[in-house]
């Protein structure tokens, strides 16, 4: 048996652990001395795309059937009004900035989904659900550059599992995202799969092997002149100390958060957790408490499935009883518990979602995909709260001002968490390809 196959049926095989695919990774070149270590980004991705008419963006003096049937209320910053549906919003606006005039041309999920994670345009036809990247994602080029830094967490993760847009590409399994699996929105204690040990197994066990693997390695190690088996002791040595360390369980053990707190984001005890699917709103608070637990501990960039804002029939009625309540509580509670443990101005939370809606409400009273404009909401990581970038026109419909792409969302971010988006990677036929081939971050956030 080669040394592959034996490390498939050694220590991650009998363990019926996943970490293989997640910790082959390649050394990373990234000047440590450019790289803050204590840096994180929580992307909320706010999947379907949200209405920035009802969230964000609202048009009290636009004719009815543009503005909707919400109104706008005033905000904690003088002449800035949002939605009147999220009132803990408006309380703290002083705390987070919102990009209003945000712009592409893809009007499709999936492909919308890979443009703003990658920066790069989709390939043809992209995959409903799963990665299907052409290029990388923002956070697969974190883990490829910044998961050196602390080998015993994952630097990337995602809550709960892939979607469009999120995967590795050309980068290798190495760097894709860990997955939680398990989904904290459902009912039930909280446990993540990949941390169970196969029946009958436990760490001394699993020490036991380890301790034979190296002896076969020790062989082979003596015999390999190319450098490929001290690279894989890493990767072996990076695997072993998440399964067998306490800080990735500590990390990712969401019911040793107070229930006070956890009421706080919106977790019911007594609620039963709809199936997060096209109709259902899931009980996004926990991903969100969990996403904040997991940059405490050291994951890097952390991105919550906050789906599904496709409020194309009877978006007012979604909107009102299920997406905006919840999403006021969940994500004013995210700011404020981060402002509270002194972690805002090193966590930048990220909330948007691929595209906006359509500036004219349809004849089901909803709204349709449209990628013309559309908002974001950014807080922490150096970003001075209260302000507003850029400007629709007077129905939603186009930017008036200061048009914002992707691209600068995505300079942003890597600006931040200490990323090089000059660095340049070759695809699987050997062509080189930048992190960011356009776009800087917007400096009017800071």
């Amino acid at each position: 048996m080669d040394r592959r196959g034996f490390v498939r049926s050694g220590i991650l095989g009998v363990a019926g652990l996943s970490f293989g695919k997640l910790l082959e990774l390649e050394a990373a070149v990234t000047d440590r001395s450019k790289v803050s270590r204590d840096k994180s980004i929580i992307i909320l991705w706010m999947r379907g795309g949200p209405s920035q008419h009802e969230t964000w963006d609202p048009k009290p003096n636009a004719p009815e059937d543009y503005r909707g049937a919400f109104g706008a209320m005033r905000t904690s910053v003088p002449g800035v009004q949002i939605c009147d549906l999220l009132p803990m919003s408006a309380k703290i606006q002083h705390k987070y900035s919102i990009i209003r005039s945000l712009h592409h041309n893809d009007a499709g999920h999936s492909s919308g989904d890979q443009l703003c994670f990658t920066g790069y345009p989709a390939a043809p036809n992209p995959p409903a659900e799963g990665p299907g990247n052409v290029y990388p994602s923002c956070g697969s080029i974190v883990a490829k550059q910044l998961q050196h830094q602390n080998p015993k967490l994952p630097a990337y993760v995602v809550i709960p599992r892939m979607m469009p847009g999120l995967g590795s590409a050309y980068l290798g399994n190495g760097c894709n995202p860990f997955q939680t699996g398990a989904d904290p929105a459902s009912d039930g204690p909280f446990q993540v799969p990949n941390f169970n040990l196969a029946d009958g197994l436990d760490l001394h066990r699993l020490d036991e092997r380890r301790a034979l693997l190296n002896s076969f390695d020790k062989i082979r190690r003596e015999a390999d002149a190319s450098g490929q088996m001290e690279t894989m002791d890493q990767f072996q040595q990076q695997a072993w100390d998440i399964v067998a360390g306490s800080k990735a369980r500590d990390a990712f053990n969401l019911d040793a958060e107070p229930m006070k707190l956890r009421e706080r984001y919106g977790f019911l005890p007594e609620y039963k957790a709809p199936t997060p699917d096209r109709c259902g709103v899931p009980a996004w608070s926990q991903r969100i408490l969990l996403a904040r637990r997991l940059v405490e501990a050291g994951v890097r960039l952390v991105t919550v499935d906050v789906r599904w804002w496709d409020t194309h029939v009877k978006g007012y009625e979604s909107m009102r009883d299920g997406f905006l309540p919840r999403w006021d509580r969940a994500y004013t509670a995210l700011i404020e518990d981060l402002e509270q443990r002194g972690m805002l101005d090193s966590t930048m939370v990220v909330a948007w979602g691929e595209f906006g809606r359509t500036p004219k409400v349809n004849a089901t009273g909803g709204r349709d995909h449209y990628p013309n404009v559309f908002n974001a909401a950014l807080a922490g990581g150096g970003i001075k709260g209260g302000r507003v970038v850029g400007a629709s026109d007077k129905h939603g419909a186009e930017p008036a001002e200061r048009p914002v792409k992707p691209q600068e969302v995505l300079a942003t971010m890597y600006r931040h968490i200490g990323v090089d988006p000059t660095a340049q990677y070759l695809d699987h036929a050997g062509r080189p390809h930048t992190v960011l081939s356009s776009g800087s971050p917007i400096e009017e956030l800071f």
